[in-house]
């Protein structure tokens, strides 16, 4: 890039963010020298800052986004320089453009079209015309279209000229850049999305039913609301539309184009035709991508923080596990793994109906528990889970061992993928799934980087949004997550490898192969002799990975391997070992760190040097403690309103928070219903895997629906503000009195007219 256009770029990121120009630039630089926002993030906080992981991938994002907007500025710049008509006004507006929107405003006169009614106008020769009505002088319009007639080339009388004119007038007002700005403006401050449902498709779309006649401004309206509205339409249940009143428009319109004369109402009638026919489709195309985008954005937000807090659940650690997938009729899957995970053994028990042998399966479970040591018991929640829990907890098993209940969501669809044929080619789908439940409680994170995060089951629409959008989302979490809990090299898997920064897929596979080979790597530096690690990889990959058996203690932690000379001249300075340094925090007092701060090491990163000698390689997630559901509470049938049960959140949207009580099926907590106070952000209230209390307040056993509430006195009939006592979103209605209905966009009186009738109105009212 140029160095004048990095600047300008440089500066406009400053100025949105408040971010430091010095930082910005920093930030820019390292990333095009290969860096990852986690490497940034943790080890280069002097260049930055200390800019945390989001303000940089904000940089990053928006870096991206202006050189998108550049790359279209320089092909509108081509496009009509070959067309010959680049003027230097034209240029320098081209260059000032700050988006899309506004660069495509300036670019529209010149895009190449199809034929249209102006251009077959032009074409009869009544461009000519067009400007003279525009201009609004005291002649008569019928008398100037009179020398326009040319029956040759299709204008057979003036009614005919005056039609062309007027078209030509409707383009150019569609086109004028100042005027599509304030319609543009209009659209998003005053737009209303307004659904309607298609004939016969009452019954079939009662999914939907709350959008079969729906009004709500475009300005607020929430994602998943905007997004359920398109998915109904999708599925040919409803249509809408996005608008603002007419009548606003065509003010805007008529302020600025129509004045007073005997051609006011011709230009009157061609811009109500110029919005109708060609800017008010063209604004709404326009505001439906763009609330697209804002829903789609709510939408990744929203799934990308549900699966952070997910991925850092707290491990269970390095225990020895016996797994269980519960089922009915197919019996529940037994396996057995060491404490890295390690399959051992496996079998099927049949303690439920139909096929039900609760002594066999008891002594079965006993026994494996008492020949590999197990530690804990995982047990997956899905169908015949609680039975399952309930059969394991009764049946004598030493009270060191936990049981635990886990959220198996997208074990099927790991158990079933390559990277679990690859691994286990011998084992069918059901014993890979149990594997995958165990490994769940073991190390959560090690094992859920092995399924497509779609599929985890913590978003909201996540099939509606942008698809390359959201893996790019996500993918930026999963990294962050993994960068901050530290992979262990010698012990992880290549799903969880490729998640460091600087390795990738392809490297991973390289490093599991080389320690396959040759053994697990003694220390940091042996990955170097991995094929295609090279220096920038190491310097990008080695302070998140860790080898605890190395001789080196620094090897087992965060600090990067560029700053052991700090550690070693601090040890030395103390006269004593780097092992003695970290293991004594009298002897970590005694440093002064301003001792170390040089041109290239400043006190952020000796701070951070110091948590680590304190702690070396802790894990940042929390200390693992269950949920304990309610006994003898297992199906819906044995819910009743009014129940308090313990819960753990599984899924935070938007409109609330759903909670698996243990009865296989997740109940819902209305936003309305998550506190006593009034709640515009779930995720202010509660995370996913954060245990709470709930009371049912609706239960709907057909429909297998649970309504939910963590209120302290959930029955109360007065509402939260602005939220309806059904709990279903309110009607929106604009203006100072919401009980109003909505103006129709056209009085059928209006519609009716023809346009000699529009003209004769027109003409009165500008008559002087």
């Amino acid at each position: 890039m140029s160095s004048e256009l990095a600047s300008r770029w440089f500066t406009k990121i400053s100025q949105e963010s408040t971010i430091p120009l010095s930082a910005i630039k920093a930030v820019a630089g390292l990333l095009d020298d290969g860096a990852t926002i986690p490497f940034i993030a943790r080890y280069r906080k002097e260049q930055t800052g200390s800019l945390d992981e989001v303000q940089l991938g904000f940089i990053r994002d928006r870096l991206n986004q202006l050189r998108e907007l550049d790359k279209r500025r320089e092909a509108i710049i081509s496009s009509i320089e070959k067309q010959g008509k680049l003027t230097p006004e034209l240029m320098g507006a081209i260059i000032n453009a700050n988006s899309i929107a506004e660069l495509e405003d300036i670019y529209l006169p010149f895009r190449p079209k199809r034929k249209t009614r102006a251009s077959v106008a032009r074409e009869k020769g009544l461009e000519p015309l067009s400007l003279l009505l525009l201009k609004q002088g005291p002649e008569d319009p019928s008398a100037l279209a009179e020398s326009f007639i040319n029956e040759n080339l299709g204008v057979n009388s003036s009614e005919d000229a005056l039609a062309g004119a007027r078209d030509i007038i409707a383009e150019m007002i569609a086109e004028d850049i100042a005027c599509r700005k304030e319609i543009r403006e209009l659209f998003q401050t005053k737009g209303l999305v307004a659904t309607r449902i298609l004939k016969g498709k009452e019954q079939e779309g009662q999914k939907f039913r709350d959008y079969f006649d729906w009004k709500e401004p475009v300005l607020t309206i929430p994602s998943h609301r905007m997004l359920a509205i398109r998915r109904a339409e999708k599925e040919e249940v409803i249509t809408f539309s996005i608008e603002p009143p007419t009548d606003l428009a065509l003010e805007i319109l008529k302020g600025r184009f129509v004045h007073n004369g005997p051609s006011a109402p011709q230009v009157m009638l061609a811009a109500e035709d110029g919005y109708e026919r060609l800017l008010r489709p063209s604004m709404e195309t326009e505001i439906r991508v763009e609330s697209k985008m804002k829903a789609d954005i709510e939408a990744i937000r929203v799934f990308s923080e549900n699966l952070r807090k997910l991925l850092l659940s707290a491990p269970l650690g390095q225990k020895n596990v016996m797994a269980i997938d519960p089922g009915f009729r197919t019996g529940c899957k037994v396996v057995c793994l060491d404490r890295q995970g390690k399959l051992l053994n496996h079998t099927v028990i049949y303690p439920n109906e139909p096929k039900k042998d609760r002594s066999g399966s008891a002594e079965t479970i006993k026994k494996l528990c008492e020949q590999f040591r197990i530690d804990a018991i995982a047990i997956g929640n899905g169908t015949a889970g609680r039975e399952t829990e309930s059969f394991v907890k009764n049946i004598g098993l030493s009270q060191r061992i936990q049981i635990v209940v886990v959220n198996e969501s997208g074990a099927s669809v790991y158990s079933a993928s390559e990277a679990a044929r690859e691994e286990f080619p011998d084992q069918d789908i059901t014993v890979r799934g149990a594997v995958s439940i165990g490994r769940r409680l073991m190390d959560p994170l090690s094992e859920l980087v092995k399924v497509d995060s779609k599929s985890i089951g913590v978003g909201q629409y996540q099939h509606d949004v942008d698809q390359n959008q959201l893996k790019s989302g996500l993918d930026d979490i999963v990294i962050s997550c993994v960068n901050a809990v530290g992979v262990e090299v010698n012990t992880a898997s290549k799903e969880l490898l490729s998640y460091v920064s600087g390795i990738g897929p392809s490297l991973a596979k390289s490093i599991i192969d080389y320690r396959n080979e040759h053994g697990p790597f003694s220390d940091r530096n042996a990955l170097m002799a991995v094929n295609r690690f090279g220096e920038k990889v190491f310097e990008q990959a080695a302070g998140f990975l860790r080898i605890r058996e190395s001789g080196n203690p620094l090897d087992a932690s965060a600090v990067h391997p560029e700053s052991y000379p700090i550690v070693d001249k601090m040890a030395t300075d103390l006269g004593c070992s780097v092992k003695e340094l970290i293991g004594s925090a009298e002897l970590r007092k005694k440093l002064d760190l301003n001792k170390y701060v040089d041109t290239k090491v400043g006190l952020p990163t000796l701070e951070d040097i110091l948590k680590e000698l304190e702690k070396p390689g802790r894990d940042p997630r929390e200390h693992f403690d269950p949920v304990v559901f309610a006994e003898g509470v297992h199906t819906l049938q044995d819910l009743k309103i009014g129940m308090k049960l313990p819960g753990v959140v599984t899924n935070v949207t938007a409109f609330g928070a759903f909670v698996d009580i243990g009865v296989h099926q997740d109940g819902l907590v209305h936003i309305s219903h998550l506190s006593d106070q009034f709640v515009k952000d779930p995720a202010a209230i509660v995370s996913v895997q954060q245990k709470v209390e709930v009371t049912v307040v609706e239960l709907d056993i057909d429909r297998k629906r649970i309504g939910l509430s963590m209120k302290a006195n959930p029955f109360e009939t007065q509402p939260a503000a602005h939220q309806s006592k059904s709990g279903k979103p309110q009607k929106h209605h604009p203006g100072k009195n919401p009980s109003k209905p909505f103006k129709d966009k056209k009085p059928d009186a209006v519609k009716e007219q023809s346009i000699e009738e529009k003209l004769a109105q027109l003409l009165k009212k500008y008559q002087k």
